[in-house]
């Protein structure tokens, strides 16, 4: 069985998709952009843009009741690898302990034209 999680404070979503949805202790998350629950992108620079995305994959990991120590696997993909280094500087601190396991992508381009959208997987236990 499938549970879709829809945290009340949260960015409608842009497509016909589900922000993210648990199954058997896992949780997969949507890709996440920096899109606020009021439709504001918040992409002045790369870190503040970061920032805004891991804040948003906190919320949906919360509503599931974890946090980001539950990713287990993360998928970033950025319009430009020249942001790789920035983007690390602000995912790191998320991290108390060991980061998730992950990749990081250059695509040709992001929806809403953004600089940064992360994916990832969690798990309970």
């Amino acid at each position: 069985m499938k549970k879709a999680i829809f945290p009340p404070d949260a960015a409608k979503p842009l497509a016909p998709y589900t922000p993210a949805i648990e199954t058997g202790g896992t949780v997969y998350l949507s890709g996440q952009i920096a899109l606020d629950e009021h439709g504001n992108l918040h992409t002045s620079d790369i870190a503040t843009e970061t920032r805004k995305v891991m804040d948003n994959i906190g919320n949906l990991l919360s509503a599931a009741g974890l946090d980001h120590g539950h990713l287990v696997k993360v998928t970033i993909f950025l319009s430009d690898m020249a942001h790789y280094g920035a983007v690390n500087e602000v995912y790191g601190t998320y991290f108390k302990e060991t980061p998730p396991a992950r990749e990081a992508v250059a695509v040709k381009g992001l929806p809403r034209g953004v600089n940064v959208e992360i994916s990832g997987i969690a798990c309970r236990g």
